[in-house]
């Protein structure tokens, strides 16, 4: 932590870095494999160009409202109270409960053949629920040590990595990364994008620690930016050495643990055991960043009237409901759906919050700032890739479509209730003075 207990650049990138790496590197690698193919480096390319095109709206307008509500906060003041804000509301929380679960189902797959046993339902279940169960006891302990963590565990997935990429690159064949622009290949590719745009959702948790960061006004676009930078240079390399070293039938065949595998070839049994153990401190990193955010988030959410008071809490030493519900949602989630299932239907409900990021921005460019052209094309391109998503959901996982479906009702409903049994209105935070200095500087 920096100054006041604040946090400093690094540390939010970190956060944001762990979170990214973690969901879909190691998570959902194999995945991508199947999906696209030899056109997986290119995927990620695709997603982070779209991920920037979302990230210039959170850059602008986290830059000037600074508050742990995040997106939250844009949407109240761009769309104002209404039940669709307050579904939305809930839906924000459980975008945290669906990616615990998605790491949790990652976190088994690389930790199961490691320790030698057989991946059988029961195993997988404890796996799941044990390491959940784990990092909600480190969120018991408070911020400051999800903070320190953070950074340590950053360097040391970054640096396995990295070295994966070094060892690598040097015998990929260059015919099994050349990218294919065939019909198939190119459906595949367009697929595995709308999964994969998951991949760079990390960021938004820089506009949810902007309250406890230093600077925020000019921290949080720079986290933002650098953040997905970092881990769009991260992706392509190791798409393109994993890819380019093993066979990709064998990359599909070792689905849940597809990267350990690319690293036999050209760094034998060492390379899988040093890889796997990347793998945990990754995956692990993006749960102990993710619970941290998602209880983070119900507090302010609370606060500002978005969520059931029960949530609000903000210290969790006395009583810590919002981050035992967050967890226990999470657990549920992991043990109902595959990985497939989940990835999937993280990405529609991630998805879903970026639209209305985007329209707010709309909204509010003319108090804010912001090109036009941007961020209509943004929200364009942001909405055909919803669209994609579903319709892949519909033909390869109707358990995820009917998934999505439910989570996205359900936060209606959920709103619908509470709003009648409680007759709540949404509270939007003021910042006029934060505002005015805004508007100084612009004359």
């Amino acid at each position: 932590m920096s100054k006041a207990g604040k946090l400093s650049l690094m540390q939010v990138v970190s956060l944001a870095v762990g979170t990214m790496i973690g969901a879909s590197i190691f998570s959902i690698f194999g995945i991508g494999a199947k999906v696209a193919g030899p056109n997986l480096p290119l995927v990620f390319v695709i997603s982070g160009a779209i991920a920037l095109l979302v990230a210039y709206s959170y850059a602008r307008l986290g830059s000037q409202i600074i508050s742990d509500a995040g997106p939250m906060e844009f949407i109240i003041k761009g769309v104002g109270d209404n039940l669709i804000t307050g579904g939305l509301s809930f839906l924000f929380w459980l975008t945290y409960v669906v990616s615990i679960a998605l790491f949790a189902k990652g976190f088994a797959g690389y930790f199961l053949p490691l320790a030698q046993l057989a991946p059988t339902t029961l195993n997988t279940a404890l796996t799941e629920i044990g390491v959940v169960l784990v990092f909600m006891a480190l969120g018991v302990l408070g911020s400051s040590s999800v903070g320190k963590a953070e950074f340590i565990i950053v360097l040391v997935k970054l640096s396995i990595l990295g070295l994966f990429v070094v060892l690598g690159i040097w015998s990929i064949d260059a015919e099994r990364v050349t990218p294919r622009f065939d019909g198939p290949h190119i459906q595949g590719t367009l697929n595995a994008t709308a999964i994969f745009f998951l991949s760079y959702m990390g960021f938004g948790l820089v506009t949810n620690a902007s309250e406890n960061m230093q600077d925020p006004q000019r921290n949080v676009p720079r986290a933002i930016y650098l953040s997905i930078l970092i881990v769009t240079v991260v992706y392509i390399l190791v798409a393109m050495v994993a890819v380019g070293n093993l066979p990709l039938p064998e990359l599909i065949k070792a689905q849940d643990n597809a990267l350990a595998e690319a690293a036999r070839p050209f760094l034998g049994s060492t390379g899988y055991l040093l890889v796997s153990l990347g793998a945990l401190f990754s995956i692990s990193s993006a749960l102990n960043a993710t619970l941290y955010g998602g209880a983070n988030v119900a507090y302010a959410l609370a606060r500002d009237g978005e969520l059931p008071r029960t949530f609000e809490r903000k210290l969790w030493f006395g009583s810590m409901e919002g981050l035992y519900f967050t967890a226990a949602l999470g657990i549920v989630f992991a043990l109902l759906f595959n990985l497939n299932g989940i990835a999937s239907i993280t990405s529609s409900v991630y998805i879903v919050i970026y639209l209305f990021v985007l329209y707010s921005h709309w909204r509010l460019r003319g108090q804010y700032g912001g090109n036009p052209v941007i961020i209509s094309v943004g929200f364009l391109v942001v909405l055909a890739v919803f669209v994609l998503l579903l319709v892949y959901q519909w033909h390869s996982n109707r358990q995820a479509f009917h998934g999505t479906l439910v989570v996205l009702a359900g936060s209606l409903l959920l709103e619908f209730i509470y709003r009648n049994i409680t007759r709540r209105s949404l509270l939007l935070r003021k910042f006029e003075l934060l505002e005015k200095r805004v508007a100084v500087r612009k004359k």
